[in-house]
């Protein structure tokens, strides 16, 4: 059966030149786990996770168990960090799957350590350092107590130290040397318990693509580590906003910075079509309680998307999608399943014609962060609120 014409179409050519570029901005001072949680950003995990492997992906960023078992069935060999921990009864999947594990709490370390003992081997563990975000990760304060537990008679095995940069969009800095240097008394701590970790997993695509490779690959070799930074939203071709934007006369734009607006590559185009055209006189309503109303004779087309398939539905009266190679405003509230645009001003606008809400067509481009920016979020939430019944595709 042919499916509803609502499709997104995933470059993958393009997501692997990315990762490329990526890697390039990197080395050869750190190595790069590609983020591919939440369904790749929405893009497709399915799709996404074989093609930075492909491109030279050693490692491989998911959120859950769950995500880390379906990302070993499509891609066996690379490493698979489960960012956000084991929940109790997962501990034999982590093991089973040979997942490596981020935890930072004494009963995340329990699960995993049963079911290491039960399986008869050893289990990799990130350990979660808490530089100031207060959303995961153990103080520094409390850091000596977890590390006890990884002894020479424990499966529990330390091959990582991690943080997360909370600010490193910021263009002065100033928060990412603070969580620097709060990570680097952690890492202290760890090497006076005896202990060497083999990765220092800091950093997202911000980091990246400000040239923080270098900084925190200094600091891994100086306590005898290898650095790992952790790229998601520009491995999709989206370059992170700094906020403030770097002033030339008080801090310079960092040169990967420029080379990454220059080289990532949008990977997700998100298409649907026009399911019906019609007429309206003046004072027609349109949409639920007649948030728009005709003040002249119009055209409007009927779009096969609603928020069910994620078209937010801020958007109405609001936002534009493409038709032709044109701008066609988004009249009335969004429907579940359908929304209408105005293409009065669009000549030959027939059923069938292809419409464009994230992506190029004919010189016209809308991105995530229009999307983000007309409903006051930000392209990640855009991305991975597009709903599970459009299909992804590989183009």
């Amino acid at each position: 059966m042919t499916a509803r014409p609502c499709r997104v179409e995933i470059r993958t050519r393009s997501l692997e030149d990315n990762f490329r570029f990526l890697l390039s901005l990197a080395m050869p001072h750190v190595e790069l786990m590609a983020v591919v949680k939440a369904d790749a950003y929405g893009h497709s995990l399915k799709l996404c996770a074989p093609a930075v492997v492909r491109a030279g992906a050693r490692w491989l960023g998911v959120a859950s168990v769950e995500e880390g078992v379906t990302a070993r069935a499509l891609c066996p060999e690379p490493g698979i960090l489960v960012m956000c921990g084991a929940f109790p009864g997962q501990g034999a999947a982590v093991v089973e799957h040979r997942l490596s594990a981020v935890a930072w709490q004494p009963w995340q370390l329990d699960e995993l350590e049963t079911a290491a003992r039960a399986a008869g081997g050893s289990i990799p563990i990130h350990l979660e350092i808490d530089t100031g975000m207060s959303r995961q990760g153990v103080s520094v304060d409390e850091l000596v107590a977890l590390l006890a537990r990884f002894h020479s008679r424990s499966p529990l095995r330390l091959e990582g130290v991690m943080t997360h940069l909370f600010a490193a969009d910021e263009a002065d800095g100033m928060e990412t040397e603070a969580q620097l240097a709060l990570l680097e008394e952690a890492t202290r701590k760890v090497k006076a318990a005896g202990l060497n970790p083999e990765w220092l997993n800091v950093g997202n695509s911000a980091a990246l693509v400000a040239g923080q490779a270098a900084r925190i690959a200094a600091l891994a070799t100086r306590y005898g580590m290898k650095a790992m930074l952790r790229p998601g939203l520009a491995l999709y071709g989206v370059t992170p906003r700094f906020n403030p934007e770097f002033e030339p006369s008080l801090s310079p734009e960092p040169a990967t910075l420029a080379a990454a607006r220059t080289r990532l590559q949008p990977v997700l185009t998100w298409k649907t079509c026009v399911a019906g055209v019609r007429t309206v006189p003046v004072g027609a309503v349109v949409g639920y309680n007649g948030t728009f109303v005709a003040t002249e004779p119009m055209r409007l087309a009927l779009v096969a998307a609603g928020y069910a398939e994620g078209l937010d539905r801020r958007l109405g009266n609001r936002f534009s999608l493409l038709v032709r190679g044109r701008r066609a405003p988004l009249v009335g509230r969004v429907s579940m399943d359908t929304a209408v645009v105005d293409v009065t001003e669009i000549p030959g606008v027939e059923p069938g014609d292809e419409v464009v809400i994230l992506g190029e067509q004919g010189g016209e481009c809308i991105t995530a962060f229009d999307h983000a920016e007309a409903t006051g979020t930000i392209p990640w939430e855009v991305f991975t609120r597009i709903g599970p019944r459009v299909l992804r595709v590989a183009v």
